[in-house]
């Protein structure tokens, strides 16, 4: 499983400098013919918050998988939910045991989405608390 650091431009990257920098690293990077500054995201925090029970699929890794590198961690999850009483306040996170999502706060997704252009997309991971 790769996990793949973004790579943002400068007002991107104030988003993540002013509402998660306790759970990112930023650094600077060269784009080759770009005039604007780059930074890799490096998110630091990893926390425990899968909810299986509410996924809507979830694979794990066999145990004979020729590759041991993942022992216990899980090969895909469709319809991934997550346990927010589990993120420990983190604004930007990855998954202990799936660590391909890139898991942002309500409050990190607006500001990134404020910025406008880019070129991703997000799914809610979190279901409002069942009150019957």
């Amino acid at each position: 499983m790769i996990e793949a650091a973004p790579i943002v431009n400068e007002a991107i990257a104030d988003v993540f400098r002013t509402l998660a920098s306790g759970d990112v690293q930023l650094f600077p990077v060269t784009v080759e013919g770009a005039p604007e500054r780059y930074f890799v995201v490096n998110v630091t925090k990893v926390v425990d918050a899968i909810d299986e029970a509410r996924c809507q699929e979830v694979h794990h890794y066999d145990e004979d998988d020729p590759s041991p590198d993942y022992p216990g961690e899980y090969n895909w999850i469709y319809g991934l939910r997550i346990d927010p009483l589990r993120t420990d306040g983190a604004q930007v996170f990855r998954l202990k045991k799936f660590k391909t999502a890139f898991i942002v706060s309500e409050d990190v997704k607006n500001a990134l989405e404020a910025v406008g252009n880019l070129g991703v997309s997000f799914e809610r991971v979190t279901e409002a608390p069942d009150l019957h």
